[in-house]
């Protein structure tokens, strides 16, 4: 097993580090152990770019239509028909 050595840990994070490993009822060393593991594993998970998780939140909204990509272009105001 490899081990970890963090120097320089603010006493506040080691001190909240301790009350959640309490609330978890492991030690603080299992905690750290835990954290690691979970940031890890999300690391491999896939993340969905911006239009993807745009259009997945206004899925049941009734909108269709494939959206135009900008890229390259320059901004520009809205329209707003005035």
């Amino acid at each position: 097993m490899a081990q970890v050595v963090v120097r320089q840990l603010e006493e506040d994070v080691k001190a909240r580090l301790k009350r959640r490993a309490e609330r978890h009822g492991r030690s603080m060393e299992e905690e750290v152990r835990e954290i690691l593991r979970n940031a890890a594993r999300d690391e491999r998970r896939s993340v969905a770019g911006l239009g993807s998780r745009i259009a997945a939140r206004f899925h049941e909204t009734g909108l269709r239509d494939d959206l135009p990509e900008l890229r390259g272009q320059s901004p520009r105001p809205a329209d707003l028909g005035r």
